[in-house]
């Protein structure tokens, strides 16, 4: 795994958004893997800048997007299909109907999981993936469990994720209690990866990822350590403290 470390979060988010820009202007059909959360924000936030200076293009760009709540509409502001219209498809000259995120009101979530998978292949695989890292270790929805799911799944979120969410909702009560997910064995099939980590918070994960050297579902990050190209992006308040 690559290291890189800059200054602070703009600085993540900027070297963040160099990497996709020059992959999108390397490729013009490229598929990219993409996350929601507070952590690529800012990445999203330079990629329209850049986009609206006319240094990329996106027209034939399709996405897929690692997660989504279950029983969320696309149209409420707290699914992830919302999120991506909100801070990056709204602002960009992507076709829509080239963006996938998964669909939190599936009626047969277990064949549409399935189906979710199959379409990346079809689509010939994600070419860069992003990631964000929870403070317990999970990447996308996969928490620490006994098991992994390796394919696209329904998972029940643990306490601390719900917890480090409820921060997007009204209430706790609010927050869903289950979400589609990539698996890991899914996620693993992205040609590249690039993981982010912000702030103090993430630091204590952060410094287990990289000192880790077992594969472990406690820490489901640790599979990471079977990819060929990875690279993780931090900022010194998460890699320094």
């Amino acid at each position: 795994m690559k290291l890189i470390v800059e200054k602070d979060y703009d600085g993540i988010s900027k070297k963040a958004a160099d990497i996709l820009v020059s992959e999108v202007n390397n490729n013009s059909n490229i598929t990219l893997g993409l996350a929601t959360g507070s952590t690529p924000i800012g990445t999203y936030k330079e990629i329209v800048q850049r986009y609206k200076a006319k240094e990329v293009d996106f027209s034939n760009v399709k996405s897929f997007n690692l997660d989504e709540y279950v029983g969320l509409e696309g149209t409420n502001p707290n699914s992830y299909r919302y999120f991506m219209n909100e801070n990056l498809f709204d602002h960009i000259n992507i076709d829509k109907a080239n963006t996938y995120v998964p669909d939190g009101k599936a009626k047969d979530l277990n064949s549409y999981t399935k189906e979710y998978d199959k379409l990346i292949e079809e689509m010939g695989g994600i070419d860069i993936q992003i990631l964000g890292i929870g403070t317990n270790g999970h990447i996308a929805f996969n928490e620490p469990a006994r098991e992994l799911s390796v394919g696209t799944s329904v998972v029940h979120l643990t306490e601390n994720t719900i917890m480090d969410n409820a921060r997007f909702f009204k209430s706790l009560e609010e927050v869903p209690k289950t979400a589609i997910t990539m698996g890991i064995g899914s996620i693993l099939k992205a040609k590249k990866i690039l993981l982010l980590a912000s702030g103090e918070n993430k630091r204590e994960i952060i410094k287990k990822l990289l000192e880790n050297d077992t594969l472990t579902t406690d820490l489901p990050a640790s599979f990471l350590a079977l990819h060929p190209d990875v690279t993780i992006i931090v900022d010194e308040a998460a890699y320094k403290g």
